[in-house]
């Protein structure tokens, strides 16, 4: 491949790699928030901001779980 086409592949690989991290983002705040927040205000509890940084902890690591399991599939199916 030439230059070029190596540099296309990895701005897409990047453009993937932000887009996954915001559908991340997404769907951490709506799952904890609805978790956690029972009873929105201005402000959280200590027991919800715990709640919501356990939560968030919890799906962090489900996600690369996940990913992880999934490129190595990818990559084995690759070769």
């Amino acid at each position: 491949m030439t230059k070029e086409a190596d540099q296309i592949k990895e701005s897409v690989r990047n453009e993937l790699a932000v887009q996954n991290y915001q559908d991340l983002l997404t769907r951490i705040n709506g799952k904890c928030f609805t978790k956690c927040v029972t009873k929105p205000g201005t402000s959280l509890s200590s027991s919800e901001e715990s709640c919501l940084a356990k939560c968030s902890t919890m799906y962090i690591e489900a996600w690369n779980t996940a990913s992880g399991t999934y490129l190595k599939r990818v990559q084995q199916d690759s070769k």
